[in-house]
C-alpha cells in the first residue's frame, strides 16, 4: 500500500536522549525522500519540530494542524507547507484521521499516547483500516506494549486487535511494515451476546 500522507504522532519536548530526535528527523527525511507527505501537530518544538525540519531541508511537505488556543503555547511552526488552524483538539485530530493514509508514533507524553491510543480505537471499532505504526525508538515504549500484552492476557483486548499496532524500532523498518499492512475485517470487540 502506498503511503501518500502519514500522521506522525509525537512529542512538543526533545526528550532527554539525542537518540529521539535524531530518529524522528530520520523519519522525516525518510517520508520525504519517498514523496510521503507528513500531517502533524503543526509545533515548531522537540520531536515535532525535528519531525518538520528534516522533511522540509529534504524537499517533503508537510502539514501542520494546531488548535487556535494552543498556537503560542505549542510554537506554530513558520515555515510549514500548509498551516490548518482549528477550534479543538477533537477538531484536530478527526483532521489529521481524515487527512492520512497511516499513522505513526514515535516517542512522546500523554497527548502521543492518547493520539496513538484514540486512532487505534477508531481501527478496532472498524471506522478505519489505516496502518497504524509505533517506532519504539530506544526501548522507549517497552512498558507500553507490555501493557497491551497484559490487556490481552487479562481478556480486554484481543490478539488481533493486539496486531494493529505494528512495532519496529527504525523509520525505514516500520514504513516498510506499513506498506505491507493488509487490513484485517474483525468483529466488534463485544460479542452480540455480551450486549
Amino acid at each position: 500500500m502506498k503511503l501518500n500522507v502519514v500522521c506522525v504522532y509525537c512529542g512538543s519536548s526533545p526528550g532527554n536522549d539525542p537518540v529521539f530526535t535524531e530518529v524522528a528527523a530520520d523519519l522525516g527525511r525518510l517520508l520525504a525522500h519517498g514523496g510521503t507527505d507528513i500531517v502533524y501537530g503543526g509545533s515548531s518544538w522537540g520531536m515535532m519540530g525535528a519531525v518538520a525540519d528534516a522533511a522540509l531541508e529534504a524537499g517533503g511537505r508537510v502539514i501542520g494542524i494546531l488548535p487556535r488556543g494552543l498556537a503560542s503555547k505549542e510554537k506554530a511552526h513558520p515555515g510549514l507547507s500548509e498551516m490548518h488552524l482549528v477550534d479543538s483538539m477533537h477538531e484536530r485530530k478527526a483532521l489529521m484521521e481524515k487527512m492520512s493514509d497511516g499513522f505513526v508514533a514515535l516517542p512522546g507524553g500523554l497527548g502521543t499516547l492518547e493520539e496513538l491510543c484514540e486512532v487505534t480505537t477508531w481501527a478496532q471499532l472498524g471506522i478505519h483500516q489505516k496502518p497504524i505504526g509505533l517506532c519504539n525508538v530506544a526501548g522507549y515504549f517497552d512498558g507500553f506494549l507490555s501493557f497491551l500484552d497484559h490487556a490481552v492476557a487479562k481478556g480486554f483486548l484481543s490478539a488481533d486487535h493486539r496486531r494493529l499496532i505494528l512495532t519496529e524500532n527504525q523509520p525505514q523498518a516500520l514504513v516498510d511494515a506499513m506498506e505491507r499492512f493488509e487490513p484485517f475485517v474483525d468483529k466488534i470487540w463485544l460479542d452480540e451476546s455480551e450486549i
